[in-house]
C-alpha cells in the first residue's frame, strides 16, 4: 500500500508524540495519535501511563466534534479488548472517523488485527505498515514480551579501550564520564527492571535508582503545563533484581533501601538472612540455581510474569557473559572510555576461553556516537536470539 507524503507527515507526529511517553507508560505500550481533517491537525495525544487514557482517546478530546469525518494517525493498531480503558476501536467508531492509519498491527494476541478489522466492520477505511519501523524501534520490550514471552534484554557495560571493566582488585568508577553517566541514567528509566550480581552490589554499593535532578518535563511526557515538580511526579523507579544464590547481600546497602522495589533471587534457603533483608524491605524469592548461579532462563520467565518489558543488565563480567553465552539477549551497549587500564584488569565478558574463531559470538554494529567523552557502541546478535 502507498502513503503520501501527507501521510509520512502527520505518522512521524504521532511517533513524537510517542517518544513523550518513553519512561512512563510501563507495562503498556507508547502510542502517539494524530487526528487530520482538511489537512490540519486537530487533535493529538499520547498515553502517558498505565491507567489513563490511551493515545486515541486524548485525541478525541481534544478534536471534540472535528473528529467527525478526520483520519486518524496512530503509532499501534487501535485495541479492540476492554483492560483499564474501553476500546479505542469503538472510540474512533463513535466519534465517526473516516479513516485510521496504524504504524504497526498490535503483537497482543488479544487484540493482533481485530482492532483494524473492527473498524474495517465499520465502514472506516484502515491501513497500516507506515513507519512500522519507527513504531516498532520505540515498544521493543513490548512485543518481545508479547510475541517471544520474554523480555527484551539490554547488557549495559562500561569499559576501557582495551576492553577492561575494572581494576584487578575490582575498583571500577569511574570509568565513564559524566555525559555516559547520564545516559545510563535515561536507560535505566525506560526500563522495567535493572538486573546485577551480588558481587557488584558488595564491590559498588550501587543503589540503581532514576536520578533525573537535571531533567526537564519534556523528558517524560512533553507538556510542561500538566505538573507542577519536573520530573519527579512521573519518576517511575525500575524494579531492582540481585541474583544472590546465597543469599550474601547485607540489609543496609544503597539497592535495598533506596526508593522502589528491590528483589533478590536465591538458590539455596537461608531463614535467618532473609528474614534480614525482608524486615530491610527486600522481597526474596527462590528459582532454580544453574552452575554457581541462577536459571536464567526462569529468571526471564519470573520477569515477563511481571510484565516486565524492557530490561537492563547492569553486572560484573561474570553475569554478563552467562547471559551472552546462553544467548539471552537482544542488545549489548558499550560505553568506551579513552582510557587504558592493562592487562590485569578484569575483562569486558567472562566468557570461556574458545578452541577456533567458529565458536566466536558473532554481533552486528547498530549504531556508534561519541557520548561526551565516551563513546556508545550498540551492537545486536548477528543470529537471531533465543525465544
Amino acid at each position: 500500500m502507498s502513503f503520501s507524503a501527507a501521510d509520512h507527515q502527520f505518522m512521524s507526529r504521532a511517533l513524537q508524540l510517542a517518544r513523550h511517553g518513553l519512561y512512563t507508560t510501563d507495562p503498556n505500550p507508547r502510542v502517539g495519535c494524530v487526528l487530520v481533517r482538511g489537512g490540519a491537525v486537530v487533535g493529538e495525544g499520547f498515553h502517558a501511563r498505565a491507567g489513563e487514557l490511551h493515545a486515541e482517546r486524548h485525541a478525541l478530546a481534544a478534536a471534540g466534534d472535528r473528529a467527525q469525518g478526520a483520519t486518524a494517525y496512530v503509532t499501534l493498531e487501535p485495541c479492540s479488548h476492554t483492560g483499564r480503558t474501553g476500546p479505542c476501536a469503538d472510540a474512533l467508531v463513535e466519534a465517526g472517523v473516516a479513516r485510521v492509519v496504524a504504524a504497526m498491527e498490535d503483537p497482543n494476541p488479544q487484540v493482533a488485527g481485530q482492532g483494524l478489522q473492527r473498524l474495517a466492520d465499520a465502514g472506516i477505511a484502515v491501513a497500516s505498515g507506515l513507519l512500522e519501523t519507527q513504531a516498532r524501534d520505540l515498544n521493543p520490550g513490548f512485543i518481545a514480551r508479547m510475541t517471544r514471552q520474554r523480555p527484551y534484554i539490554r547488557i549495559k557495560i562500561a569499559a576501557s579501550v582495551d576492553g577492561r571493566t575494572a581494576m584487578a582488585s575490582g575498583e571500577s568508577q569511574w570509568i565513564t564520564g559524566p555525559a555516559a553517566r547520564e545516559d545510563v541514567q535515561r536507560l535505566r528509566a525506560r526500563s522495567s527492571a535493572v538486573v546485577t550480581g551480588v558481587g557488584t552490589v558488595l564491590a559498588d554499593r550501587p543503589s540503581y535508582t532514576v536520578r533525573p535532578a537535571q531533567w526537564t518535563l519534556a523528558d517524560y511526557h512533553g507538556s510542561p503545563g500538566e505538573h507542577n515538580q519536573a520530573g519527579r511526579d512521573w519518576v517511575r523507579q525500575p524494579l531492582r533484581v540481585i541474583l544472590d544464590r546465597t543469599l550474601r547481600t547485607p540489609p543496609d546497602v544503597p539497592v535495598v533501601s533506596a526508593p522502589g522495589h528491590c528483589l533478590l533471587v536465591a538458590g539455596e534457603q537461608h531463614p535467618g538472612r532473609q528474614n534480614a533483608l525482608e524486615s530491610a524491605g527486600a522481597e526474596v524469592m527462590h528459582l532454580p540455581a544453574s552452575g554457581s548461579g541462577i536459571d536464567l532462563q526462569q529468571l526471564l520467565i519470573e520477569l515477563n510474569r511481571r510484565e516486565c518489558n524492557e530490561v537492563l543488565v547492569e553486572c560484573g563480567a561474570t553475569l554478563a557473559g552467562a547471559f551472552v553465552r546462553e544467548g539471552l539477549f537482544d542488545e549489548i551497549l558499550v560505553y568506551m572510555a579513552p582510557a587504558l587500564l592493562g592487562s590485569s584488569a578484569r575483562p569486558l565478558l567472562g566468557l570461556p576461553q574458545l578452541a577456533s574463531m567458529s565458536e566466536k559470538v558473532a554481533l552486528r554494529w547498530q549504531d556508534v556516537r561519541q557520548i561526551g567523552d565516551d563513546l556508545r557502541l550498540t551492537l545486536v546478535p548477528a543470529l537471531p536470539t533465543l525465544p
